[in-house]
């Protein structure tokens, strides 16, 4: 119990905006470490060198004592590290490992993020995932994966993707939707 009430208090922040960005952050620092055990599970011993999928880990983590800082800045770095870590996992696991959808979470947590008024830095904070995702696919983009899998195996990392962008996306509309 002791363990939530510390979680609860790192993630509180009486912006309902920043707030739930700090709890969104700690949820994917929380699952970030899970994910190269997942893919083991899904094809063995050839998954070890996805442990390097967990080097944004601390960062989000960092999130919630950003956000105690700088309300704003809290929520403008939580869909930039997103992005940021997308394009390192693409680059890392390749296009053919789905790792690109992600992106698709961190468009949403730029949408929702800000204010009316804040919406010129949505906007700004919306570009770096569009750029990333047109100069991956129609501009020369960052070149072959660092990991090398068969067809079988990134078939069994594209469906992980699949449906971790799915419940990703869906936990973003569920704590969004959520009255404040």
């Amino acid at each position: 119990m002791q363990i939530m009430r510390w979680i609860t208090a790192y993630i509180a922040h009486p912006d309902p905006l920043t707030a739930k960005s700090s709890l969104i952050a700690f949820v994917i620092a929380s699952n970030g470490p899970f994910y190269p055990l997942y893919i083991y599970l899904l094809i063995g011993w050839a998954a070890w060198p996805t442990g390097l999928t967990m080097l944004a880990s601390p960062l989000f983590m960092l999130l919630p004592a950003l956000s105690r800082r700088n309300s704003l800045a809290g929520r403008v770095a939580l869909p930039l590290v997103g992005t940021v870590n997308t394009i390192w996992c693409t680059k890392l696991l390749g296009i053919a490992s789905g790792v690109e959808l992600f992106l698709l979470p961190c468009i949403s947590l730029a949408a929702l993020s800000f204010t009316v008024n804040e919406r010129r830095i949505a906007w700004a904070v919306l570009a770096l995932p569009f750029a990333f995702y047109l100069w991956q696919n129609h501009g020369g983009g960052i070149g072959g994966p660092l990991l090398s899998f068969t067809n079988a195996q990134n078939a069994a990392i594209r469906s992980l993707n699949i449906a971790s962008v799915g419940t990703l996306t869906a936990f973003l509309g569920l704590v969004y939707a959520k009255h404040s």
